[in-house]
């Protein structure tokens, strides 16, 4: 079974989520693919003893077979080229590795090299994988679908997604059999929620939500959901407790046994409703 945590803004405690599940559902795998800021590890504290470069292919033009004439710039639909008195000139960082130049060029002066875009980490079992974006780059998804290649057919596996409803987000929730939707019962996190609800709904994933920090005198959350029918598949009450052991790196399945099984019992749920 595949379960995606995601969220529509940061700071709802998505990463908290997907790492309670990993840990309390030990044959699990867990991939963090919040590629901009990878933090799952602060809690589940894996050796990460195994390393790949993630590359894309850009443009390279040889300069003694290109005669400027600038198709490979018209044809490029990310305005990644240009042609200025007949010198081509590339923007890596905004090439998407389509191709298009390498077939407009007439006389065949464009190749493809490497650019290295970012790391991915993981430690021995592969029960722990991470990916890293390296700074001032732009797009994460070839990243995003590194990572879906390494996971494992044999066991769960818990997906901590980006933050938003980005590109990143969609390429980490598609094939998933179940979305988790963490949220904050505040202004933000009810209209971002409501956000990652049309996602999954679009996506015609089934989905349930988990309400963070959760108040008695604030059911903002609970009322949107009522009136839209929408599972809330469990709450987290906010609690000084929660907050300082956080702070440390601590999840509260790791100091408190009951949030354990809690966990383990929500991720049962979730695998009796879809066999139902």
């Amino acid at each position: 079974m595949r379960i995606a945590v995601l969220s529509g803004k940061g700071g709802t405690g998505k990463t908290t989520v997907a790492a309670s599940l990993a840990y309390a559902v030990k044959t699990s795998q867990y991939i963090d693919c919040d590629v901009e800021e990878p933090n799952g590890n602060i809690f589940l504290k894996a050796v990460l003893s195994e390393s790949e470069v993630v590359h894309v292919p850009v443009p390279e033009v040889d300069v003694n077979l290109c005669n400027g004439c600038g198709e490979c710039a018209r044809a490029c639909q990310f305005n990644a080229m240009a042609v200025i008195n007949k010198e081509v000139l590339i923007f890596e960082e905004l090439c998407h590795s389509c191709g298009a130049c390498v077939i407009a060029c007439p006389v065949k002066a464009i190749h493809e090299k490497k650019r290295p875009l970012g790391v991915i980490s993981a430690n021995c079992s592969h029960t722990f994988i991470q990916g890293a974006l390296n700074l001032n780059e732009l797009m994460s998804v070839p990243i995003i679908r590194r990572l879906k290649e390494k996971m494992n057919q044999h066991s769960h596996v818990i997906l901590d997604s980006a933050p938003g409803a980005s590109c990143t987000v969609v390429n980490t929730i598609e094939d998933c059999d179940y979305c988790i939707l963490v949220t904050e019962p505040t202004p933000f996190g009810l209209h971002d929620l409501k956000i990652a609800v049309e996602l999954v709904k679009k996506a015609e994933l089934p989905f349930g939500v988990i309400v963070n920090k959760a108040m008695n005198e604030n059911q903002t959350i609970k009322e949107f959901c009522h009136e839209n029918n929408i599972e809330i598949i469990m709450e987290i009450p906010f609690q000084k407790e929660i907050a300082v052991n956080y702070s440390k790196g601590l999840l509260p399945v790791q100091y408190d046994i009951e949030w354990k099984k809690k966990f383990n019992e929500l991720f049962r749920n979730i695998e009796r409703s879809l066999e139902a």
